[in-house]
């Protein structure tokens, strides 16, 4: 087997546990929180950042370094079009991923002192929570095109 197909099974399985992480992590936590239950919201989002540091952050690094590097293998520039593109809406996932990372973490430690007190969280949890779910819509959209790009290397007209 080649490097290039080595880097190549890589950066599929990579992207797969990255975005799959995500969703899956997405899901539990969107549906945790309308359930009115604070004891599951403070496991559910105890999970969701321990979710994040075993899978999505060994992903990130591994996706760029793979991706480059079979890049650079095959002869293609960065600025080739769906390569570019793919890049930067890589970034802008990532722009969205880190202030989550943050807002995990304070929704995780809001729940778990709710849960061993009074079972009401603040109204900050809520506003965090909002704020959660809003910058995963671009990021999950931004990962599907890179996706599709990843898979169709598209001409994209310049």
């Amino acid at each position: 087997m080649s490097l290039y197909l080595i880097l190549k099974w890589l950066h599929i399985v990579s992207s797969v546990l990255l975005v799959g992480t995500g969703l899956g992590s997405a899901f539990y936590m969107f549906f945790t929180n309308r359930s009115g239950n604070v004891q599951a919201q403070a496991v559910v989002t105890r999970l969701v950042v321990r979710a994040d540091w075993w899978f999505t952050t060994p992903t990130v690094l591994i996706q760029p370094a793979t991706g480059l590097a079979m890049a650079a293998m095959a002869g293609l520039p960065w600025s080739t079009p769906w390569l570019a593109v793919s890049i930067a809406l890589y970034l802008v996932a990532g722009a969205c991923w880190l202030p989550v990372v943050w807002l995990q973490l304070r929704m995780r430690d809001m729940a778990a002192l709710a849960a061993q007190g009074d079972g009401v969280l603040p109204p900050l949890y809520w506003r965090y929570a909002r704020w959660w779910e809003a910058l995963g819509y671009p990021a999950f959209v931004a990962m599907a095109v890179v996706f599709y790009l990843m898979v169709n290397k598209p001409a994209l007209g310049v």
